[in-house]
Order: C-alpha cells, then sequence, then structure tokens
C-alpha cells in the first residue's frame, strides 16, 4: 500500500504557525520524519487558503523541496489558483507530483483538468458531485465514469488517475462504508488502469481516539483486498504503517477471514487480532457501532 502522509496540516497548531509566520523549520522538520517513517508521498494541506494561497503554496513547495527532493508531493487546496503557482515551481521528484483533488463538478474540473494537463501532473479524481456525497456504489460509479472521461479528453489517460470514492464515518453511515468497498471493487471495470486513494482517517472520524487506530487499520487493509492502491495516512501510526507495508500479515489474515465469514472466535485469540475480527463486523454492519464495541 503507497501511503500520503498527511501531517503537513494547516490544521495543525505547529504547522499552521509555520505556514503563517513563513517560517520553514517546523515544515522541514515534519517533512524529514514522515520520510523516515515510511511515507511515500507528502500532502501539503493549505485548507482554503483564500486570502494569500497564491503565495504561500509555491513557498511551501519550495521549502519541502530543499530537504526531501525525490519525494512527490500532493498539493491540497480549494484554491486553484494556489495550486497552479506551486505546480509551477515544483521539481521532478521520483514520482509525478499530484493535485488533489479534483471533484467531480464541471466547474471545478474544466478548470483543473487542463491545468493538471499542463503541468504532467497526477490527480486525485474526487467523487463529490453536483449533489455532494454520492448515496451509494452506483453514484459514484456514474461520477467517476464522467470525470474519468473529462481527465482523459484532457489529456490525462487512466494511469495518472488516483480515484478517491470518499470515505465516511464508521459511526454515523455503516452502509457507506461497504459502498465504497463495492465501488473499488467496481473500479477497474470502469477505469482500467487508474490508480486509488482515500482519506482513510474520516472512517474513525467521532469515534473515540482510542479506536481510531484499529477502525483505520482494518479498512485499510478490507479496501487494500479489493483493490485500494494508497491512502492519506497519519505518519505516527506506525502499526498501520506496518500492515501497509506488509510486516504485520498476521493481521491481513485475520481480516481476511473475518471478510469471509471465517475467522475464528474472537475469544481464542489474542486480544489484539480478536479486535480486528469485532472491527470487521463493525464495518461490515453485520454488528451496530458503539463506542464500547470492543468490549463486548
Amino acid at each position: 500500500m503507497i501511503l500520503f502522509g498527511e501531517s503537513l496540516n494547516v490544521i495543525s497548531t505547529v504547522i499552521g504557525k509555520a505556514y503563517k509566520e513563513r517560517d520553514p523549520k517546523p515544515i522541514q522538520e515534519e517533512c524529514l520524519e514522515q520520510v523516515k517513517l515510511g511515507m511515500d508521498y507528502i500532502d501539503i494541506n493549505l485548507g482554503p487558503a483564500k486570502k494569500d494561497g497564491k503565495e504561500l503554496m509555491p513557498w511551501v513547495c519550495q521549502v519541502v523541496q530543499e530537504v526531501v527532493p525525490d519525494v512527490p508531493l500532493l498539493l491540497d487546496t480549494s484554491n486553484i489558483e494556489a495550486i497552479e503557482e506551486g505546480l509551477k515551481v515544483l521539481k521532478p521528484a521520483s514520482k509525478p507530483h499530484i493535485v488533489n483533488s479534483i471533484m467531480a463538478r464541471p466547474e471545478r474540473y474544466e478548470v483543473m483538468l487542463p491545468m493538471a494537463a499542463k503541468y504532467e501532473a497526477d490527480i486525485v479524481a474526487l467523487m463529490w458531485g453536483p449533489d455532494g456525497l454520492p448515496r451509494d456504489e452506483n453514484e459514484r460509479a456514474a461520477l467517476c465514469v464522467e470525470l474519468v472521461y473529462a481527465a482523459n479528453e484532457a489529456g490525462i489517460p487512466n494511469e495518472k488517475i488516483w480515484v478517491d470514492g470518499i470515505v465516511t464515518p464508521v459511526n454515523i453511515q455503516q452502509a457507506q462504508c461497504m459502498a465504497l468497498l463495492t465501488f473499488q471493487m467496481m473500479l477497474e471495470d470502469i477505469a482500467p488502469g487508474a490508480m486509488s486513494t482515500c482519506g482513510l482517517s474520516n472512517i474513525s472520524n467521532g469515534p473515540p481516539v482510542h479506536l481510531r487506530p484499529i477502525i483505520n487499520t482494518t479498512y485499510m487493509i478490507m479496501l487494500g483486498r479489493y483493490g485500494m492502491k494508497s491512502v492519506i495516512s497519519d505518519p505516527l501510526d506506525t502499526n498501520l504503517t506496518d500492515v501497509a507495508k506488509g510486516r504485520r500479515q498476521d493481521i491481513v489474515d485475520v481480516v481476511y477471514q473475518a471478510m469471509d465469514g471465517e475467522a475464528p472466535d474472537p475469544s481464542s485469540l489474542s486480544k489484539e487480532l480478536g479486535d480486528y475480527v469485532k472491527t470487521v463486523k463493525v464495518i461490515t454492519g453485520e454488528t451496530l457501532f458503539s463506542d464500547s464495541y470492543l468490549e463486548v
């Protein structure tokens, strides 16, 4: 699994302050730490960046590339002009840089797709349409066909497209978690050769902090089984990174068994592996979510 580090984010107190004050040190330290912790790409998230995005994005890009010049970057802001200013200054890395994200809305993609093609950037195709979040896998598929076709017309081949079907919180919309899994299984037929990604931590947005790592890791394994190529992840979650990089096959195996309905009774497993079985059942809707589901 390819990992996009999510921590260079304006919502971080330290990074947000560094952005505002144009202080390169915390930004560069964060980038070096992300690479050390196994991140394959670094996501530069400026948020809306309405006031100074055009100046801030190229500055951050240059600051980052001073210390990790070979690491590909994702440029993440709703300010389209800021993204283009960043693309102008980026130097080639080990893999193409990525524009994150292009919504399935004509007023957005008609501007952003030609821009990405001009700078030979990959794109994240976000399945957020005119009506917002798609209701199920079929609406995701329809948006995907529209956006991938538009990207191809703009000169962007499927191999440079990372489809994001949108992850939703498990404590609110268990059915949506399964809809994304179903859509992920459909993706190769819809867009042969396309890559895929997601904002993984959204699935645990709301549950107690102690549950977030196991929910995130379990869902990553489930998505990966159906072809997910990458996730935007927390660099500090070293267990998730170990799983993503193939160092915890025991966890992967028990999640697969639970998905197939063949997992041993959790009481016969170690507490760690038993908790993964319980988490699969919550994500699939076999068990209703509660903050205490691991204690049942």
